[in-house]
């Protein structure tokens, strides 16, 4: 949210941590006529793009909702606050036993690329499969929902999860453990896209998936580039446009020479378009180019960017030190780091500006370049004089940056901390495990969808430690736990809210993070990009919708 996220795409697509809000009337391109056809390309930095529904975090509206339809998925459009509508259902679900059951009913004449039916046991399957060790990474917030979850180790030894069940070819039920208000959403996420059993190979799907949606995999070179070309069983849908006839990633592309290339906007720059936000200096070079700006979207402050305080680390299982470190940090540094005030705006909760339930407070507040002598203070109750710590932090040059601005904060008050460079895919794939060696880890996150609910469980719920969870800080509150499986399972939204309130409160009186900033981030299009916009939410362009001037 993976992307969700630095993070998720995010963390998302793939995981940069991106921005909320629109900039409103700037999302289109010229004023040709938009119309189906022509190459797009999608500039990225990643060296690895996972299609693998299971162990992908993809937001709906990114790179997967190109190639795979699931049970429900997301209604984005500027101006507009998203909905959740159905996708391969016919509703977004219909509710029974207090919430606690949720049945669906698939659309008639649904295809994969082959030809051949999806069935209901096709998304069985893929739930299912979702559970493989495997196949860990990918968004899990069905896992402990789903009665067995818990103990349900996927399909791969022979066993199904009983608790789905599928009583016919259209039909799929669901049983979960409590009510749970928010299923509609999580039945939206990629582990709800049909998978046909006979073409499952855990070690390979990840390659060429068998597409349910408008495009399906021609050629795929990770690392290179990955090609997409119409899928022609693609049923049309509401959310999906179908422009480009052919969509292609440009792979381990360096993100200042991506957008010195959009901002010349010659040749095929004009219909690409970048996938990764600007940094500082790019950002500047596009705001001293009245063409390039006109091209750039930007967003409102929205997901937040974050250290996490490994707290099962020697002296960071001391609660004043790590209070010390939330002092310490200078967030006016961070924010120069980022673009300034044009890119973020200081952090101080865990629930993000726009999400429902978001209260605001500041437990500890720093002023503009940190509270020096208050983490001192601190340090020295705790007994500390000197404290030496490795940060994990991605290697592109932005990322380093902010994390040279963290370092430099923490220096004053004694902490020597020492940067480990990590290139994207192997960040995420390390900072998930139960073994992971850092102190702090430099990291971001956008919530999978719009509730306090994607904020906090998470990154904070101690079932997400390890395993592809997100739960970089290894924290472990079973008072919070509580608090988040009430929140969860109660129905009404009004009283969620404020349970989600009191929990976001509760996790950082034991700080085990630093809330850095909200991200107003900004993303570059060549001039012939149609449809270009980035909504009130998520932070990220809508794929799904964009065309080619013709």
């Amino acid at each position: 949210m993976r992307n969700r996220v630095k993070g998720a795409i995010a963390l998302a697509a793939a995981a940069a941590l991106l921005l909320t809000g629109c900039s409103g009337s700037s999302h289109n391109g010229p004023s040709a006529t938009s119309a189906k056809g022509g190459t797009l390309t999608i500039l990225t930095q990643q060296t690895q793009i996972n299609l693998d529904p299971a162990k992908s975090q993809n937001l709906a509206i990114t790179t997967l909702g190109l190639l795979v339809r699931r049970l429900t998925t997301w209604d984005i459009q500027p101006g507009k606050d998203p909905k959740v509508v159905p996708d391969l259902a016919t509703n977004t679900g219909v509710p029974s036993d207090g919430g606690k059951t949720w049945t669906y009913t698939l659309k008639s004449g649904l295809k994969f690329q082959d030809g051949t039916p999806i069935t209901s046991a096709d998304i069985k399957y893929g739930v299912e499969r979702s559970f493989a060790p495997e196949l860990s990474g990918g968004l899990g917030y069905h896992k402990p929902l789903l009665v067995g979850g818990d103990a349900y180790k996927g399909p791969y030894s022979g066993k199904q999860l009983a608790s789905i069940e599928t009583p016919n070819a259209t039909t799929i039920v669901f049983h979960l453990n409590a009510p749970y208000g928010n299923w509609p959403w999580i039945v939206s996420m990629p582990a709800f896209a049909p998978v046909p059993k006979a073409k499952d190979n855990p070690n390979t799907y990840t390659d060429d998936p068998v597409a349910s949606g408008p495009y399906e995999v021609k050629s795929n070179q990770q690392g290179t580039q990955l090609t997409l070309v119409r899928n022609k069983y693609w049923s049309q849908d509401s959310v999906r446009t179908g422009g480009p006839d052919q969509i292609v990633f440009k792979e381990s592309q360096d993100v200042s020479t991506s957008a010195q290339s959009l901002i010349s906007d010659a040749g095929s720059a004009q219909t690409s378009f970048m996938s990764d936000y600007l940094g500082a200096a790019q950002l500047n070079l596009v705001n001293q180019n009245p063409a390039a700006k006109s091209r750039l979207v930007t967003s409102q402050a929205g997901p937040i960017n974050y250290v996490a305080i490994n707290t099962t680390r020697g002296p960071l299982k001391n609660l004043k030190v790590r209070q010390a470190i939330n002092y310490a940090i200078d967030p006016k540094a961070f924010i120069i780091a980022q673009g300034g005030s044009q890119a973020a705006i200081r952090a101080t909760t865990l629930i993000t500006p726009g999400i429902p339930g978001r209260v605001e407070y500041d437990l500890y507040p720093a002023g503009q370049d940190g509270n020096v002598a208050k983490a001192k203070q601190l340090l020295q109750e705790a007994g500390v004089s000197s404290l030496n710590l490795t940060m994990w932090a991605q290697n592109d040059d932005r990322s380093q940056a902010e994390a040279q601005a963290v370092q430099e904060g923490l220096k004053r008050v004694g902490i020597t901390v020492t940067i480990k460079p990590m290139d994207q895919t192997s960040f995420y794939n390390e900072v998930t495990t139960t073994t992971a060696s850092y102190d702090l880890a430099l990291s971001g996150w956008q919530p999978d969808f719009p509730s306090a609910a994607g904020n906090i469980q998470p990154l904070f719920a101690s079932d997400q430690i390890g395993n592809g969870g997100f739960n970089l800080s290894h924290y472990s509150n079973p008072a919070v736990d509580k608090l988040i499986d009430q929140a969860q399972a109660t129905v009404d939204q009004t009283q969620a809210n404020t349970l989600w309130a009191q929990v976001d409160k509760t996790i950082m009186q034991d700080a085990p993070i630093v809330p850095l900033t909200y991200a107003r981030q900004a993303f570059l299009r060549g001039s012939k990009v149609q449809n270009f916009f980035v909504a009130s939410f998520p932070a990220y362009p809508n794929y799904l919708k964009v065309t080619l001037a013709q």
